[in-house]
Parts: structure tokens; C-alpha cells; sequence
């Protein structure tokens, strides 16, 4: 499976964080399907001396059509996320979009009131600064 374009921006970027990346890809078994979230990354919450689990679909959106691509990401996402509730419950999925395309594209109406509805979980990155300038639960 060929890695996103900005993959290793978005690794880089949560490893500056202080996550641990545990899995790239990410192997994900339901039944006879298998399939491959991005990241699996972890990281010890000092307060509670638990770890807290994420895994990660990371998009580009450099594609000519926005929507399409938005089509596919949701669409992938609530697959692995419905995987992931029989495997690993307590593992968070995040869809992680460039800044720039949720400035200007996760801002129109439809698009805000599908991450509403669908309960997307999103990791906003900087591809420039090679940072996550936000993360919306």
C-alpha cells in the first residue's frame, strides 16, 4: 500500500509530541478483511500511569477534486473505525487533514456538518511547520 504524501510529516510531527510510534502501518483484522491504518502511536499519561492509543488515517487532499477525496476519507474512516471497536476498543482513530485544506475546505457548511454527524475526529497539521497545530474531538 503506497504511504500518503505527507505520512511522514504527520509521523514527525505526533514523535515531536511526545507519542511513541508502536505501528506504520497500523494491521487492522476483521474477520476475513484486513486492512491498514497509517499509524498506530501511544503515549503514557503521567497523571493516570495509563497509556492512551490512537491510530491515525493521514490525508493529503492534493487531489483536483476536494469532495471525492473527502468521500474516500470518511468512508475509509468509519470502516477502520468500526474494525477497530471489535480489535482494539480503546484505540481513538484520528483522520489527519493538511491545515490548509481545513481552512479552506473543512470549513464549508456540508463538509462541517459531516464531521459533526459521522463524530470525525480530526488531527489538523501544519505540512510546512511539520507540527499538528490542532486536535478537534
Amino acid at each position: 500500500m503506497a504511504k500518503d504524501l505527507f505520512h511522514h510529516v504527520v509521523k514527525d510531527a505526533l514523535i515531536a509530541e511526545g507519542w511513541q510510534i508502536t505501528h506504520d502501518p497500523f494491521p487492522v483484522d476483521y474477520g476475513d478483511v484486513q486492512m491498514q491504518i497509517d499509524l498506530g502511536a501511544e503515549r503514557l499519561l503521567a497523571a493516570q500511569r495509563d497509556t492512551e492509543k490512537i491510530a491515525v488515517e493521514v490525508k493529503s487532499f492534493t487531489k483536483p477534486s476536494a469532495i471525492s477525496e473527502f468521500h474516500t476519507a470518511v468512508g475509509q474512516y468509519l470502516n477502520y473505525r468500526r474494525a477497530l471497536r471489535s480489535q482494539e476498543p480503546a484505540r481513538i482513530l484520528y483522520l489527519a487533514v493538511p491545515l490548509q485544506t481545513y481552512d479552506d475546505f473543512f470549513r464549508l457548511r456540508f463538509i462541517q456538518e459531516g464531521v459533526q454527524e459521522y463524530q470525525l475526529r480530526l488531527l489538523i497539521y501544519d505540512v510546512e511547520e511539520r507540527r499538528i497545530s490542532q486536535w478537534i474531538k
